[in-house]
């Protein structure tokens, strides 16, 4: 099995609401018919509205979601990405290997309904001056533990992008989700777990940047609040 995941542009006539519709509607439905273990969608949908200051992104307009899902063989994607193209403007396809290192067991929801909680979507590049064996050891060892530490996430997903499968997909090296308490989002004292204490906050702010900092350029990276959808799994 193989996992793709997807960037999405809205059509520029939907309103956040009429998009969301749409996607969880007939382009989940479409996905379901033509068969996948597993689905899953973040959207920029109307909740996450209030956690608009808190993108960071290059993209005008930005990306409006991302769609994940598993198919036997990649080389058959053609059905797929014409029923993400009924509801969407453009399609950034990857082809990732995914790892969980931090599964949520708390913020959990029905499939096809909002998982309580805001899903901070990071799409990120390698930088040249780190070897790519560098960058993932340096994500996958030293950052990881630095993230679940000083961070209030309940969940976190790592995708390591293998190869792009759309035309003009913009170079990103990985894909990430993090969950994150609807609360914690637009307050950093609880963003970054420091229990109230400003020394602790300071601390573990430092830290994550200082991790950030080692394996990304940061004014190259994507981050987007949105909404998480697990629709089959």
């Amino acid at each position: 099995m193989e996992k793709l995941v997807y960037i999405i542009w809205k059509k520029a006539d939907a309103t956040a609401s009429e998009f969301k519709d749409g996607m969880l509607g007939s382009v989940a439905e479409r996905l379901l018919e033509i068969g996948t273990p597993k689905l899953s969608m973040n959207l920029a949908d109307d909740d996450v509205e209030y956690a608009a200051s808190m993108r960071l992104t290059r993209f005008d307009p930005p990306p409006s979601g991302t769609v994940s899902f598993w198919m036997d063989c990649a080389d058959d994607r053609e059905p797929y990405e014409a029923a993400l193209a009924t509801a969407t403007d453009r399609l950034a396809g990857y082809l990732v290997v995914e790892s969980v290192p931090l599964h949520n067991t708390t913020h959990t929801a029905k499939l096809g309904e909002r998982v309580p909680g805001t899903n901070m979507v990071a799409l990120i590049e390698r930088p040249e001056r780190i070897s790519y064996e560098d960058w993932i050891a340096h994500w996958h060892g030293h950052h990881k533990r630095v993230a679940l530490a000083t961070q209030a996430t309940y969940l976190y997903i790592r995708n390591v992008v293998v190869r792009p499968l759309t035309d003009g997909a913009p170079p990103w090296a990985g894909i990430v989700e993090e969950g994150f308490p609807t609360e914690a989002v637009t307050d950093p004292m609880q963003w970054y777990a420091a229990d109230g204490s400003q020394e602790k906050l300071e601390k573990n702010f430092g830290a994550m940047m200082e991790s950030v900092g080692a394996f990304l350029d940061v004014d190259r990276v994507e981050s987007h609040p949105m909404s998480e959808y697990r629709i089959k799994e």
